[in-house]
C-alpha cells in the first residue's frame, strides 16, 4: 500500500508540476513588483528545482505525520491546505453519502427482485429504466431537476391544486408501476392497475382538498399503519412471516412507536436535541431487544435483528412526521418566503439558527436535488450488477441442492443466494462509500457546493499544486483503504477465502 501511495503521488505531482506555468500571469504583468513576486514564488514553491526532486520537498511535509508536524503546504492564496481540506471533506460527505447509501439499498433491492422475476414486465421495465438512467448526463439531469423539482414545485406551492391532467398522469404511472411489480395473469394485472389508478387519484385529490401540500403530516394513524407494515415487511425478509414469535417482537416495537407518538412530540421540542434523539433511539432499541427476549426463548439473534431494524424504521417515521409538521412554519419564514426548494447553495444563510427543526429541514431541502441527481445514476449501476450477480448464483449447484432439501424459497434466496450475490458487489460498494470523500465535481459546480470536487477543479484552474496534491493524497489513501476493506469483506462473506491456502 505504501509503495502504491508513493508511486501514485509521485506521478500526479510530476504531471501537475508540468501542466502549466504558475508564473505565467506575472511574467506578462506590468506591475513594477512583478519581478519581485516571481522571485518570492520561485523561492517558496521551489520552482527552480526539477519537479522529480521538488516532489521530495513536498513529501517531507507529508512524512511529518510520524513526528507530529504533518504539513501539506499552502494554497496559491496563502491558505493552509489542511484546513481547506478539513472544511471541504464534511461538505462532500454530506452531499454524496446519502445518495450513495440510497443507491446501494434501493439498487440492490430492486436488482434482486428483477432477477427473481426474470423476463417479467417488471424486469423489462426496470431494465429499460436502468439503461436510461445510466445514459443520462448528470449535468443535463441536474438542470432538469432544478427546473421542475425546484422552480416548478415552488411555483406550484403558491396555489397547491393538482390539475386534472396531472392527476390522470400520476395515476397512470402508479397503475403501471404497481401492476408491473406485483404481476401475475393478465386479468390480475388489469385489476391491480385499476385499483392502483383509482387509489392514487383519490389520494391526490384528497391531498389537494385538505391543503396537505402546505400543511403535510402523517399523524398517529398513518404512523401506526406504516409502522405495522414495516414490522411485517422486515419480518418477512428476515425470518419469514410464519415465524410468529419474531413477528410479535417486531409488532411490539411498532405498537410502542404508536404509543410514544404524542410523548415524543413534547420530547422533540426540548433543548439538547441530539442528546434527546440518542436517548430515544436507545429506548427504542431496548424495547426491541426486550420484546425479542420476551417472545423468543431460542434463536433470539434473528428476533433481535428484526426488532432493531423495525425500531430504526419506526423512529425514522416519527422524525419524518415531525419534519412534515415543521414544513409550513419553515416555508412562512422571511428567509424562505414560500419557495422551500433551493437550486444552489449548501444552506440558507438568512434563516435563523435558533430553531433546530427549521435548520434541519433547510439542510435536507438543500441536499435533496443533488442527492437525486447523484443517486439516480448509481442506482442504475447497482440494479444491473445485483440482477446479473443473483442470476449467476441461482444457477449454482448448491442452490438446487438447497431447494431439493425442501427449504422455503425465502430461505434459499436470503440465506444462501443473497450472501454470495454480495461478493462481487462488495468491490463496487466499498469503492463508492470510500469515494464519498472525493466529492462530485460536476454536481458541486451545478448546485453551488464547495466540497472536494470544487477544490479539485479550482486547483486545476489555478495551477495550485499543493492543493491538488492534498486532494490526490486523500483520495489515493482512501482508494487503498477501500481495496483493503474489500479484501476483508471477501473473507467475511465467503468461508472458502477464509479457509483457503
Amino acid at each position: 500500500m505504501l509503495i502504491v501511495l508513493f508511486g501514485s503521488t509521485f506521478i500526479i505531482y510530476n504531471l501537475g508540476a508540468n501542466m502549466g506555468d504558475p508564473l505565467e500571469a506575472l511574467r506578462i504583468s506590468q506591475d513594477p513588483n512583478a519581478k519581485q513576486q516571481i522571485l518570492n514564488l520561485t523561492r517558496e514553491l521551489h520552482l527552480d528545482v526539477p519537479s522529480p526532486i521538488r516532489y521530495f520537498y513536498w513529501l517531507r511535509g507529508v512524512l511529518g505525520v510520524f513526528t507530529g508536524h504533518f504539513d501539506l503546504g499552502q494554497t496559491r492564496d496563502g491558505l493552509n491546505v489542511i484546513s481547506q481540506l478539513g472544511d471541504a471533506i464534511p461538505t462532500s460527505i454530506r452531499l454524496v453519502a446519502v445518495s450513495t447509501l440510497l443507491a446501494i439499498i434501493l439498487g440492490i433491492s430492486i436488482g434482486i427482485v428483477t432477477a427473481l422475476r426474470q423476463y417479467s414486465r417488471f424486469d423489462y421495465a426496470v431494465t429499460f429504466y436502468a439503461f436510461l438512467c445510466f445514459s443520462l448526463p448528470v449535468f443535463w439531469f441536474a438542470v432538469l431537476l432544478k427546473q421542475y423539482l425546484a422552480i416548478g414545485f415552488n411555483n406550484f406551492l403558491s396555489d397547491p391544486q393538482v390539475s386534472a391532467p396531472w392527476v390522470l398522469g400520476l395515476s397512470l404511472i402508479s397503475g403501471v408501476f404497481w401492476s408491473a411489480i406485483i404481476g401475475g395473469s393478465r386479468k390480475r394485472v388489469w385489476i391491480i392497475f385499476g385499483s392502483a389508478f383509482a387509489v392514487t387519484a383519490a389520494i391526490i385529490v384528497l391531498m389537494g382538498l385538505t391543503n396537505w401540500f402546505t400543511n403535510p403530516g402523517l399523524g398517529i394513524f398513518l404512523v401506526s399503519i406504516f409502522a405495522g407494515g414495516a414490522a411485517v415487511g422486515v419480518t418477512q425478509l428476515s425470518t419469514g412471516i410464519s415465524n410468529r414469535k419474531t413477528l410479535y417482537s417486531a409488532l411490539s416495537v411498532a405498537v410502542f412507536g404508536a404509543i410514544a407518538y404524542f410523548p415524543l412530540q413534547w420530547v422533540f421540542e426540548q433543548k439538547h436535541h441530539l442528546v434527546n434523539f440518542i436517548l430515544v433511539a436507545l429506548v427504542f432499541a431496548a424495547v426491541g431487544v426486550g420484546a425479542s427476549f420476551f417472545f423468543n426463548k431460542i434463536d433470539r439473534g434473528q428476533a433481535v435483528r428484526t426488532s432493531l431494524i423495525t425500531a430504526v424504521l419506526v423512529l425514522l417515521l416519527l422524525v419524518v412526521d415531525k419534519l412534515m409538521q415543521t414544513w409550513n412554519g419553515y416555508m412562512s419564514t422571511d428567509a424562505v418566503n414560500y419557495r422551500p426548494v433551493p437550486t444552489v447553495g449548501q444552506a440558507n444563510d438568512l434563516l435563523e439558527t435558533g430553531n433546530f427543526w427549521n435548520s434541519t429541514l433547510d439542510l435536507l431541502m438543500h441536499i435533496a436535488l443533488p442527492t437525486i441527481a447523484l443517486a439516480i445514476i448509481s442506482f442504475a449501476v447497482y440494479v444491473r450488477y445485483a440482477r446479473g450477480s443473483l442470476l449467476e448464483v441461482l444457477n449454482q449447484d448448491y442452490i438446487r441442492t438447497a431447494r431439493a432439501k425442501g427449504l422455503t424459497e425465502r430461505t434459499v434466496i436470503m440465506r444462501h443466494a443473497f450472501r454470495n450475490t454480495m461478493i462481487p458487489l462488495t468491490t463496487i460498494m466499498v469503492t463508492d462509500i470510500v469515494g464519498i470523500i472525493g466529492g462530485a465535481v460536476i454536481t458541486e459546480s451545478i448546485f453551488g457546493w464547495i466540497g472536494m470536487g470544487s477544490l479539485f477543479r479550482g486547483s486545476l484552474v489555478a495551477l495550485d499544486l499543493n492543493m491538488l496534491m492534498g486532494i490526490s493524497l486523500v483520495t489515493a489513501f482512501m482508494a487503498m483503504v477501500a481495496n483493503l476493506i474489500a479484501d476483508l469483506l471477501y473473507s467475511a462473506l465467503d468461508p472458502r477465502i477464509r479457509a483457503g491456502k
